[in-house]
């Protein structure tokens, strides 16, 4: 029996995307002969990991996991809806919100050393997700995550799997629940008036302007016209200032204020938000597989 090295493992799997695992496992099978293990993994695996990871991953889930005040919220892109549903993609979202929360890890690289393993790959988090990539035949990422750990209390809330809200709080937790629900629904860009971001301010005020300026009126009328919109916008925009969607006699802060409750921050996941998705022209297509055909014949 040859003896299988570290630097075969890498070798195949440079070659072939594969799980280090399988390589390992691929390597053995085949005694250590590098073009028998590769075609072994094409077998198994088929080329998908290597192949599909070029292609756009738009959808996907939002998984949470809450422990006590340690917590995260994390986001996994496949490319079709079909794979939200698949159980052993779910498990890897669930499985790695619950490894970020307990690990800590600085970044989406540092998250797939994470030990895991899940449906016969492993032994990191990574080599599942190549791993599952194989099996299932799309590409699969991990976009991004939000870990928290401090003094305040968490409650999470997940629309379907498509929009994820934590919310840091102090006080009721019925009432943070529901703060978290609003949030999902009417997406407020900070929690007050003075925390929406100065680029999101000028971007509302340069439109307000240009509408100003079409009215034709005085330059002090324009000027109150333009800073009117930008304080509704400031309103629309800002948690506490929202409707809250349960009550619309009320405020967020005001239910907030009710229920004696305060809510330190919030974080807002929603699938596939700001990715651009690739729209097929199946039409387009087909002429172009006849006009291929016709060149070749």
């Amino acid at each position: 029996m040859a003896a299988i090295t570290a630097s075969m493992v890498a070798e195949l799997r440079g070659k072939t995307d594969a799980p280090m695992m399988e390589c390992k496992k691929a390597l053995t099978e085949a005694d250590g002969d590098m073009a028998k293990a590769e075609e072994l993994l094409r077998v198994k695996l088929g080329s998908k990991a290597g192949k599909a990871s070029s292609r756009v991953t738009a959808e996907g889930v939002v998984s949470s996991y809450i422990s006590g005040n340690t917590g995260a919220l994390l986001e996994v892109n496949c490319e079709t809806d079909f794979v939200t549903k698949n159980d052993s993609f779910l498990a890897l979202a669930q499985a790695a919100a619950e490894l970020i929360a307990k690990h800590n890890p600085a970044s989406v690289e540092a998250m797939g050393v994470l030990p895991y393993s899940q449906d016969g790959f492993g032994p990191t988090l990574e080599d599942v997700r190549k791993g599952l990539i194989g099996k299932i035949g799309e590409n699969m990422s991990f976009r991004r995550f939000k870990r928290f750990d401090g003094a305040h209390k968490l409650a999470a809330y997940l629309h379907g799997t498509r929009i994820g809200v934590i919310v840091e709080f102090d006080g009721d937790e019925a009432a943070a629940k529901d703060v978290a629900m609003h949030v999902a629904a009417m997406k407020p860009v900070a929690l007050t008036s003075a925390d929406v971001p100065a680029d999101l301010i000028e971007k509302e005020r340069s439109v307000a302007a240009a509408k100003a300026a079409e009215s034709g009126k005085p330059a002090d009328i324009t000027a109150k016209m333009i800073e009117g919109s930008v304080q509704k916008y400031l309103k629309e925009v800002s948690l506490f200032n929202q409707t809250f969607v349960k009550n619309d006699k009320q405020s967020v802060e005001q239910m907030l204020k009710a229920a004696n409750t305060h809510v330190a921050s919030f974080t807002l996941y929603v699938v596939g938000e700001g990715i651009e998705k690739k729209v097929d022209d199946f039409a387009a297509e087909v002429a172009a597989q006849v006009a291929a055909a016709k060149q070749s014949a």
